[in-house]
C-alpha cells in the first residue's frame, strides 16, 4: 500500500466515515478511523437505501414550519418537534425557522442536485468493485399521492426538477399501477424520479467495512475521542481514552454526534438528531418492484433482499433511546392507505430499528476544512441523505486531501457557517 501521501484519521466510522476512508485509501494515504461504538448498530444500515437527486429541496423548505406546528400535537404525525427547553434545540429552531424561505430553496436546490448526482455516478463506479455487491437497483422512485392537494405540489416540484435537468415524469393512478403489476395501489397519481436509485444499506456498510480491513485500514472500535492536542493552529495528537492518536490530517464525521466532537475542537457546528424508524415486511406474494415515498404520510418504502423495508419520522428532539411506538403505528397506519394488500402487523419492538439522523438548520451538509485547525476537515450534517450523498461526500474529502479540483462547489456547505 502507498502511503507516501502520509497518515489521515477519521473520527466516526458510519456510512460518510467509511466512504471518506475508501477514496482516501484509494488516494493514497494510511487511514485509520476511530467509532466511539461497535460496527454492528451503524445508523446508516437501517437506512431506506435511496439515492436520491430528487431530494434538491432541503429540510429547512417554505411550509415546514407550518406544517410542523401542525404536526407537533400529533404523536403519530411525521415530523416531530419535541418542546424542550434544551438551549442546542431552541437555538437550532431558530436557525430551521430563518432557513425555511423560497430564497434559501432557489440557492440551495442546484447545488444538491450536483451532490447528488456525483454521488450516484460513484455508486455506479462502486458497483463495479468485485468485492462490493451492494444491490443497487436504477429503477427510480415512486412519489405517491392520494389528495390532488399534495398531488399539485409534486407535480409543481417534478416541473422545477425537469428544469434543473432530472428525469422525472408525473403518472396517472393507472400508469402508477402499471409499474406495479403484483400489488394494488390506492392512489390519486405519482411522479417518478427516473433519476433515483436504491440500494441495500446493510449489505452496503458491512462490504466497505470487510474491504477496508482487507486493503489495511486500521479500525477502531469503542474509541471515544475525548479532546484533541493542539499548536499553532493545528491538531498534533486526538486523544482517547487508551491512546492518543497523531495523524497528518484529521476528517471529522460523527453523525449525529458531530457538534460535541466539534466543540471539543472549539468550532460551533449545529446538529440535532432527527430519530427515524424503519423495520422489514414480506411481500406474501404481492411484490413491490419500485422504492416509494408515501407523501401524505411521509413514509419510505424500499424492496429489499426480497422483503420491503419500511420506514419513516422525523422526531427532532435530545438524543435518546426509547422507542416511540405511536410513531412507529404511524408508519404501520399509512401503508395499507397507499399498498391495499399491504396489512402489515405492528412489528415487535427487537424488530424495530431507529437511527439518529443528524440534521443542521439549513438541511444542508457540513463539508470542508475548519478555518481555525488547517488539518481538520468536516463532512457531516447530511440529514436523511448520509446514504445518498456518501461517495460524493468522501470523493471530496480525499480531494480536499489531495489539494485538487474539487468534483462538484462546496461553498455552501462551509463547515464554518454558524461560526
Amino acid at each position: 500500500m502507498n502511503s507516501s501521501k502520509g497518515s489521515v484519521t477519521i473520527i466516526g466510522a458510519g456510512i460518510i466515515g467509511l466512504c471518506s476512508a475508501y477514496y482516501l485509501h484509494k488516494a493514497g494515504f494510511k487511514v485509520t478511523l476511530l467509532e466511539q461504538g461497535d460496527l454492528i448498530n451503524n445508523c446508516s444500515s437501517g437506512n431506506a437505501g435511496m439515492i436520491v437527486p430528487s431530494h434538491f429541496v432541503p429540510l429547512a423548505a417554505p411550509g415546514m414550519i407550518s406544517k410542523g406546528i401542525k404536526w407537533m400535537f400529533d404523536s403519530k404525525s411525521p415530523f416531530y418537534v419535541k418542546p424542550s427547553l434544551n438551549p442546542a434545540l431552541i437555538s437550532w429552531g431558530l436557525k430551521f425557522w430563518k432557513y425555511a424561505t423560497e430564497k434559501h430553496l432557489a440557492a440551495s436546490a442546484a447545488p444538491l442536485r450536483d451532490l447528488h448526482l456525483l454521488s450516484k455516478q460513484l455508486y455506479e463506479d462502486l458497483a463495479k468493485e468485485p468485492k462490493l455487491e451492494f444491490g443497487l437497483e436504477k429503477k427510480g422512485i415512486l412519489m405517491l399521492y392520494k389528495t390532488k392537494a399534495v398531488g399539485d405540489e409534486e407535480i409543481h416540484l417534478a416541473l422545477t426538477a425537469q428544469k434543473l435537468g432530472l428525469d422525472v415524469e408525473p403518472l396517472t393512478a393507472a400508469q402508477t399501477q402499471d409499474l406495479e403489476p403484483d400489488t394494488n395501489l390506492a392512489v390519486l397519481g405519482s411522479v417518478h424520479y427516473k433519476c433515483d436509485a436504491h440500494l441495500s444499506p446493510s449489505d452496503l456498510v458491512q462490504q466497505l467495512i470487510s474491504y477496508l480491513k482487507a486493503e489495511g485500514v486500521a479500525i477502531e472500535t469503542n474509541c471515544k475521542v475525548t479532546s484533541f492536542e493542539t499548536v499553532n493552529g493545528k491538531i498534533e495528537g486526538i486523544v482517547t481514552p487508551n491512546k492518543t492518536y497523531l495523524a497528518d490530517l484529521v476528517v471529522m464525521t460523527g453523525g449525529s454526534w458531530l457538534p460535541e466532537i466539534a466543540k471539543k475542537a472549539e468550532m460551533n457546528i449545529p446538529v440535532m438528531p432527527g430519530k427515524g424508524y424503519s423495520f422489514m415486511a414480506d411481500t406474501n406474494g404481492h411484490q413491490i418492484h419500485h422504492p416509494s415515498l408515501l407523501l401524505e404520510a411521509r413514509v419510505a418504502v424500499t424492496p429489499m433482499n426480497g422483503q420491503i423495508r419500511f420506514g419513516g419520522t422525523m422526531e427532532i428532539a435530545p438524543m435518546n433511546d426509547k422507542i416511540n411506538m405511536n410513531r412507529v403505528e404511524g408508519i404501520v397506519n399509512s401503508i395499507p392507505n397507499y399498498y391495499l394488500d399491504y396489512q402489515v402487523p405492528v412489528p415487535q419492538i427487537d424488530k424495530i430499528w431507529y437511527g439518529f439522523r443528524p440534521c443542521s438548520p439549513d438541511g444542508l451538509p457540513y463539508i470542508g476544512f475548519s478555518k481555525k485547525l488547517n488539518n481538520l476537515i468536516v463532512a457531516g450534517g447530511h440529514g436523511m441523505m448520509g446514504v445518498s450523498l456518501a461517495p460524493a461526500t468522501g470523493k471530496l474529502v480525499a480531494q480536499l486531501a489531495q489539494g485538487e479540483q474539487l468534483a462538484t462547489d462546496i461553498s455552501m456547505y462551509s463547515a464554518e457557517r454558524f461560526n
